[in-house]
């Protein structure tokens, strides 16, 4: 018997563990967000698919440890209660920008945001809603304070 056939022989399912193991460092990992729901919001002729973190693990997770996201994608934070929200970045490594949204979608005031930063962002009246997107996403778009985001609606309500 080869040394290998010896191996098979007292260690049936280490070559089976090994298999799976390098097929699952060949495939991306699965991030945070594939367990997200999502929901659209749309502003004007833009269009937003935006994750839904809506409990507390959610929201304190945010978009941390995430290295790019798409251009028409973001993040609506959810807050049980109508107050004056904050969002850092620890641990956020791409930069964004930040929609505070009063309970009917209207933008109270947008707040660019620098990765890896424990600086605070703060919406300037109380907000029900925060949303993230890429650095920019706002300005670029000519959206700012009393424009409205449609489809907050279908948001869950937080927990």
């Amino acid at each position: 018997m080869t040394a290998y056939q010896d191996f098979l022989v007292s260690n049936p399912f280490k070559p089976l563990r090994l298999v799976v193991l390098s097929l699952a460092l060949l495939q991306p990992a699965a991030s945070f967000a594939d367990q997200l729901p999502r929901v659209e919001l749309r502003t004007g002729m833009f269009r937003i698919s935006a994750e839904v973190a809506a409990d507390y693990t959610n929201r304190a997770t945010g978009l941390m440890n995430r290295s790019v996201m798409p251009s028409h994608e973001g993040m609506i934070f959810v807050y049980p209660e109508k107050a004056i929200h904050c969002m850092w970045m620890k641990n956020t490594l791409i930069p964004l920008s930040v929609a505070f949204l009063d309970d009917n979608g209207v933008v109270i005031n947008v707040e660019e945001m620098l990765p890896q930063t424990e600086d605070n962002h703060c919406a300037k009246a109380p907000a029900r809603f925060a949303l993230e997107m890429n650095a920019g996403w706002f300005r670029s778009k000519n959206i700012g304070s009393g424009a409205v985001i449609k489809g907050i609606e279908k948001l869950p309500a937080a927990e």
